[in-house]
C-alpha cells in the first residue's frame, strides 16, 4: 500500500500529536510525515498534495467535501496563549489590524470578533515575516504560534481564544485533523491511537522536547492549561458556531459584490 501523506502544524501545539506519531510503528510504515505552517498545511490539503492535514477549521468552507478523522484536534476551552491580539491601545482605539500571514483561522476569528463582539470596523493589513515591529500607535497585530512566547512588551494582549468564550460561552477550535476523501477504517484507528499516546502523557512529549523549547517557556501550563486536545461535543458546537458566522460573512459578501 501506498504510504499516505500528512501534513501537521510546526508549533509547540502539535508535539503531542507528533510525539504520538513517531512512536507508532504503523503510522511509521504507513506514512509520511511533514510540518508546515498552518496556512501552508491548508493550501497542500485543498491542492491534495497531502491526505491528512492538521489545517485551520477556518478553511473547512472553502472544501466541497471534506472528512474530520480525528477525535482530536487543537482547541481551547478558555485562554490559548498562543494565538493573540498584539495593541499599545485598547480594543476601542484600535484603527489598523495586521493579519498574520502564517495564519487562517485566526484572521477570520478576530474579523468575527471585531464585527460581531467588539463592534470595531478597523482596517485590515496584510503582513510579511517582521509585522510585529509595526505594531505602534494605533495599530494591533494578530500573532500565533510560538512567536507568542517570546513577544516584546505590548501594552495590550487580547488572547483570541478568551475572547470567543467571552462571546460565545463556548470553546474554540483552532485546528482539525481533515482529509478530503475517506481514509482506511483501521488506518484511522491506528492514527488515533497515536494521537492519544501524545496527548495522554505530557510529561514524556515535554520531556523528549525540552531542548527546542525556548528559555522561560511554561510547557506545563501552555500543555495541561492552554491548549485542549480532545474534540468534546461541546468543542464541535463551537466550532459550528464559527462555521455559522463564517458562511454568514461570505454570503453577506457575495450579495454586496
Amino acid at each position: 500500500m501506498e504510504k499516505l501523506k500528512i501534513i501537521a502544524v510546526s508549533y509547540y501545539n502539535t508535539l503531542p500529536f507528533l510525539y504520538g506519531l513517531e512512536k507508532s510503528d504503523f503510522i511509521k510504515e504507513n506514512a509520511e510525515i511533514e510540518l508546515a505552517y498552518p496556512s501552508v498545511c491548508a493550501e497542500k490539503l485543498i491542492n491534495k498534495q497531502v491526505d491528512i492535514a492538521l489545517v485551520p477549521v477556518g478553511i473547512i468552507p472553502k472544501l466541497k467535501i471534506s472528512y474530520i478523522i480525528s477525535k482530536y484536534c487543537i482547541g481551547a476551552e478558555g485562554k490559548v496563549a498562543s494565538v493573540i491580539l498584539a495593541s499599545h491601545k485598547p480594543i476601542n482605539e484600535i484603527k489598523n489590524i495586521y493579519l498574520d500571514y502564517q495564519s487562517a483561522t485566526s484572521v477570520r476569528l478576530v474579523k468575527v470578533l471585531a464585527k460581531n463582539y467588539w463592534k470595531i470596523n478597523p482596517q485590515w493589513q496584510q503582513s510579511k515575516p517582521g509585522y510585529e515591529n509595526l505594531i505602534v500607535g494605533n495599530t494591533a497585530g494578530v500573532i500565533i504560534g510560538d512567536r507568542c512566547f517570546n513577544l516584546k512588551k505590548y501594552e495590550y494582549i487580547y488572547d483570541l481564544a478568551e475572547e470567543w468564550g467571552k462571546f460565545t460561552n463556548l470553546p474554540f477550535v483552532f485546528a482539525a485533523w481533515v482529509s478530503l476523501k475517506p481514509i482506511d477504517e483501521n488506518f484511522k484507528k491506528q492514527f488515533n491511537e497515536a494521537l492519544r499516546v501524545g496527548v495522554k502523557d505530557i510529561d514524556s512529549v515535554i520531556n523528549q522536547y525540552k531542548d527546542n523549547f525556548i528559555p522561560n517557556f511554561d510547557a506545563h501550563k501552555y500543555y495541561k492549561e492552554n491548549i485542549s486536545y480532545d474534540l468534546t461535543d461541546n468543542k464541535s458546537r463551537g466550532m459550528n458556531l464559527f462555521l455559522k458566522y463564517l458562511a454568514a460573512e461570505s454570503f453577506s459578501q457575495a450579495n454586496n459584490k
